[in-house]
Order: C-alpha cells, then structure tokens, then sequence
C-alpha cells in the first residue's frame, strides 16, 4: 500500500482540496494502463486527505457512483450534474480523450487544470496545448522531450504553466508474488503482439503460453492446446490470475509510451522479452531482452535460452533490481506536493 501522508505535512496543505477528474473509463469495468497509472495517481492525494472524485463520459453497466480504492466514481448513468461538480472543484484533471471538453470547464469556471499525458501523439501536445493547462503531467522522460520537440515546432501554442515526470506508478508489493510456467502476453490486440504469441506458440509446441484479453482492441486470441486464454482481468486481480502463472512475460509491442505491465511483472522477478520502443527501454532498463517484433527466430531463441535455470536466475535479478530502482514514492511525492500547491 502507498503510504498515508496528512495533508498538513510539511510543504503540503491543511485545506483538503475538492479534485475533479473526468475520463471514459476507470476500474473495475476498465483496466488498461492508462486508468491504473490514474488510480496510483490519486490514491495519495485521497490518503492526504482530499475529496477526489472521478467522473466518467460514457455509459458502462454501472448506475450508481461507488468508490475504488478511496477513489469516489460517478457514473454517467447516474445522471448527476457533471458541470455543477467542476464548478465546485479547486482544480480539474482529465486524461485522453476527455480533455477538450475539461478544459471548456476549467477556462469558463476559472479552475487549474492539470492534464496527464499517456502517449506522444500530436493530439496529446495540442490537448495539452489548449489554455488553463496549470500543469502537465508525462510518464516518462522521453515523453517529456516528445513534448518539447512540439511546442518548439508549434511556437504558438500555448504551453501548459508546468511540467512533471511521474512515471506510472507501481506498488511492487501489490504485484509481488512468486512467477509460474507460462509465457504470457497481456493484451493481444496485434500492436500489442497478438500475432506474435500466436506464431510462437504454433513454433513451441512444448511451451505453454497465456493469452490474456485486453481491454481494448481486436483480440488475437488462437485456439491452441498450448494457449490459454484468460478473460479481462481487474488489475487487484492480476497478481494471482496473471503473475502467479507467468515464467515470461512477452511485450512485442509496435507502441509502448511507458508499459506498465512490464513494470508490475518485475516486480516479481519476472524476465520481459520486448521491442524497443523508446518507451519500453526507459521503463524496463537492463532488466529486460530487447528483440525486434519482426524477428520470430530471435524471441524462440531467448524464450528457449531462459529455460536454462542458471539463465532465468540472472534475468530474474536483474528484473527485481530494476523493480527497486522504480520505487514510486519520489515520483508521488513530487506529484502531492505540484497539485497543492495549484490552489
């Protein structure tokens, strides 16, 4: 569990804040990394003692607002006023696709708006870019550089007052567990590697492989007696469904700005085979094998290399150790202290 820290610690404030966040999506319905990175976010402003409600902008089959780890959720089918909420609230967060429509809000109502960014495309920047931005928040520091090559080829735009590099944090303790047999794949949309595992698994017959379904996108999911396939996991739940039962994790993704299930795989000591996406290789470091999506022969050759014990020992060490280095309490530390001080 993150630790609690009051709201009246020293460089906090002892006026707990009302924040309002509004985005699609949030868990249970929805795990992806983007709403994890949210929650993680959050869960330390809640433990400081503010009021931390999230709203959503689309219908799930939820109609009555509940709470999510100390996190207050409103459904949009509980048909309550979203405006009056923003109107309220010191300052406003928003992420992805619903940060035009909270900057609208922020601007006529006067509030700070904070906006996390969770990838490098153009839309991001400009979003970002779209006034009343009291801060910016990227997941990595080559999100960050993105960021700047941006605003340096559109001089106009208007810059958000302040920036900060929190990478998504993870509680390696929540993760934490001892790994299994499998090669496992989380999210097998095909930029995530979906056709990947499938030709893998058609390749290593011997090797038993999970394909977990994503939250998002068409599902590569083959129908093979060395493939199990799980259904969407809740992210309090992959532990034991996920990382209980993975000996690998596979990560060939054609895109990753950070890749947050890497990350909560070592914690468990869990080697990662991956592409390098810029991304990938800030967040996994030397702890993870690096092999170009497009080469089949070079992922078999590293999944059939780490089945030699005294080869896994060394990757899993190596994967604990960059698990340590990306110890969160920093990051959240910096961030508490940005959002108080907002107000």
């Amino acid at each position: 569990m993150a630790v609690a820290v009051p709201a009246s610690a020293p460089g906090g404030t002892a006026t707990p804040l009302r924040i309002v966040a509004r985005v699609h999506a949030m868990p249970p319905r929805h795990n992806a990394g983007a709403e994890h990175m949210l929650v993680s976010m959050l869960r330390p402003l809640v433990e400081r003692g503010h009021d931390v409600q999230v709203w959503l902008s689309r219908y799930t089959e939820d109609r009555e607002p509940y709470a999510y780890q100390g996190i207050q959720v409103v459904p949009l089918a509980a048909r309550l006023d979203f405006g009056a909420a923003a109107r309220r609230a010191d300052l406003l967060v928003s992420h992805l696709e619903c940060v035009p429509s909270v900057a609208a809000l922020a601007r006529g109502y006067g509030r700070p708006m904070v906006v996390v960014c969770h990838n490098t495309h153009a839309a991001t920047f400009r979003n970002a870019a779209a006034g009343q931005t009291a801060l910016a928040v990227y997941n990595s520091q080559w999100m960050a550089r993105e960021a700047e090559l941006f605003f340096a080829e559109y001089p106009r735009a208007v810059r958000p007052d302040s920036s900060l590099i929190v990478r998504p944090p993870v509680f390696a303790e929540e993760y934490r567990t001892r790994p299994g047999d499998a090669v496992t794949l989380v999210n097998c949309n095909p930029e995530k590697g979906g056709r990947v595992l499938e030709a893998l698994a058609r390749r290593m017959p011997d090797t038993q492989f999970l394909a977990v379904r994503g939250a998002y996108g068409e599902q590569i999911l083959p129908d093979l007696p060395n493939v199990e396939i799980v259904e969407h996991v809740p992210g309090d739940e992959m532990r034991g469904r996920v990382y209980g039962r993975t000996r690998v994790l596979l990560m060939p993704s054609s895109y990753e700005s950070w890749g947050r299930a890497g990350v909560e795989a070592l914690a468990s000591g869990i080697p990662v085979v991956a592409h390098p996406t810029p991304g990938l290789a800030e967040s996994l470091g030397e702890a993870a094998v690096f092999v170009d999506r497009n080469d089949l022969d070079g992922y078999e050759a590293v999944l059939r290399r780490l089945a030699d014990p005294a080869e896994y020992r060394l990757a899993a060490k190596r994967a604990r150790a960059r698990s340590r280095e990306l110890d969160p309490t920093g990051d959240l530390a910096a961030w508490c202290a940005a959002v108080e001080s907002l107000t």
